[in-house]
């Protein structure tokens, strides 16, 4: 009972299964090549010695007919002369049955009827042999007897046969040999994924897949699981990051507020002294609910659950509303906003986020701008590289530049970060969640964000793709228009 257990917990394991398969499927195909050849082979010899016959009878009709019976037994007698193999057969009898040319001693009881194959077990100079024979009628009741004796074919098929059983037991075990391969290569496959994930599964986020360095499909998987593991760590260290973020952050405005709220009510000494603690503690609450909800939103968008609100729309409007809702607060800095952007670019995606998208830049530039500094908002279409395949997609390209103080090479690597923010903007205002948000809507949308330095200031970039039923042609020659916006133009 128990080795009937261990031997049905094998067959659970699905590497012997597929051996298995594999090993049946091999050695029944095999086997029926083997059998074809078999079968091919003896139906060959069988057609030869067929047709052999039938020719041979044919040419002593003919005889029969040009010379006679004398002519005809005569050519018998010389082609069993000329019989180097000595398996031809032929029997010419009277009406009587009795023999006239030949060398069979009677006429088989077995052979009744003409033109129909006869199987016939024969002795000739003591020797026992198996014929094939076919009768044919001829005038005035003669009978012609012609065959073959088949003792060398049925010899040749025999060492076939014999030949193809060894062959086949060759394969049976280079059959197990294979399943046996087989399985190993899959047990080793599956156990190194059964290895990395379960060193994942218990914390070690750093197990890879080995590769074996043939470039062939397991190492094209070993490649993608490797890829999903660093794309996860990546995400945890992400989560880690944002985890350690909001308790750094927010831990500041939560204390100041319970600070306030519990200064206030221990030592005001009026209502309004109360009411503006409150009022401070409740400010500091509203910017935690902020930066709360500005974290939903990006997980929303990550998520790709606002795709609802996708639709085609002109961008160059919506770009200008932006640019006249901030050109007061520039001009409050005395910073030029500047516009370089083409009439119209249809675009599809969605108008609300391409929106705060923008807006979020604009502010940023200038917010990081000195006075006198200029912010530029410039607009081009055209081609870049498919992420996907060799082919070019048509895009949309929005900078928005400024000569403020810039970043960093590794503070540009960062800058997407949630809750980064770079030494030199430690002391404005914010939370460090702008660009994350920024990069978010860019993903959605398919798009790359990218950040350009500049001498001085810094370039933010937004490529976004166009829809591709758009002319080629429209777009890749629009004639941008340069505007600065200043309060007495309006």
């Amino acid at each position: 009972m128990r080795a009937l257990r261990h031997h049905l917990g094998g067959l659970r394991s699905a590497g012997i299964r597929f051996a298995l398969g594999y090993a049946i499927l091999f050695w029944v195909s095999a086997g029926l090549f083997l059998s074809v050849i078999w079968w091919g082979t003896a139906n060959l010899l069988q057609r030869q010695v067929e047709a052999s016959v039938v020719a041979d009878a044919r040419a002593l009709s003919e005889r029969w007919s040009d010379g006679g019976l004398s002519a005809l037994a005569l050519t018998i007698e010389d082609r069993l002369e000329d019989n180097v193999d000595d398996d031809a057969l032929y029997l010419l009898v009277n009406q009587n049955g009795e023999r006239i040319a030949g060398n069979l001693p009677a006429w088989p009881e077995a052979v009744a009827m003409s033109n129909v194959w006869y199987q016939l077990t024969i002795r000739r100079a003591g020797t026992r042999g198996i014929a094939e024979v076919q009768a044919f009628d001829l005038p005035k009741g003669y009978r012609l007897l012609v065959g073959r004796d088949v003792r060398g074919r049925s010899v040749l098929r025999n060492l076939l046969t014999d030949t193809l059983f060894w062959a086949w037991g060759i394969i049976t075990v280079l059959t197990f040999i294979g399943a046996f391969l087989v399985r190993s290569m899959f047990r080793r496959m599956v156990s190194s994924i059964a290895r990395t994930t379960s060193a994942i599964a218990h914390g070690d986020l750093d197990q890879r897949m080995p590769l074996s360095g043939r470039g062939d499909e397991l190492d094209e998987v070993a490649e993608a699981i490797n890829e999903m593991l660093d794309r996860i760590k990546r995400l945890m260290d992400g989560v880690k990051q944002v985890s350690n973020a909001i308790a750094h952050d927010l831990r500041t405005p939560i204390t100041r507020a319970r600070a306030q709220l519990e200064y206030a009510a221990l030592h005001a000494k009026d209502e309004n002294t109360l009411r503006s603690a409150i009022e401070e503690g409740v400010a500091d609450l509203d910017n935690i609910t902020a930066v709360f909800e500005a974290l939903l939103r990006i997980a929303q968008i990550e998520a790709g659950s606002r795709r609802s609100a996708f639709a085609s729309f002109d961008l160059i409007p919506v770009l200008r509303d932006i640019a006249e809702l901030y050109e007061p607060l520039a001009d409050d800095q005395n910073i030029r906003l500047v516009l370089r952007i083409p009439d119209h670019v249809q675009f599809y995606g969605d108008r609300s986020m391409i929106q705060q998208a923008v807006s979020n830049l604009i502010d940023n530039a200038i917010k990081f701008s000195p006075p006198e500094g200029t912010i530029t908002l410039a607009v081009a279409t055209g081609f870049a590289p498919s992420s996907e395949d060799k082919t070019t997609d048509r895009v949309v390209t929005i900078d928005i530049s400024d000569q403020g103080i810039g970043m960093t090479a590794a503070d540009m690597e960062r800058a997407s970060e949630r809750f980064f923010r770079a030494d030199s903007a430690r002391n404005t205002p914010g939370s460090g969640l702008g660009l994350s948000l920024v990069q978010a809507i860019v993903h959605l949308h398919g798009g790359v964000l990218r950040f350009l330095p500049r001498a001085p200031g810094l370039c933010v970039q937004m490529r976004l793709p166009l829809p591709q039923d758009q002319g080629k042609k429209r777009g890749a020659d629009m004639t941008e228009v340069s505007q600065t916006y200043h309060p007495q133009e309006r």
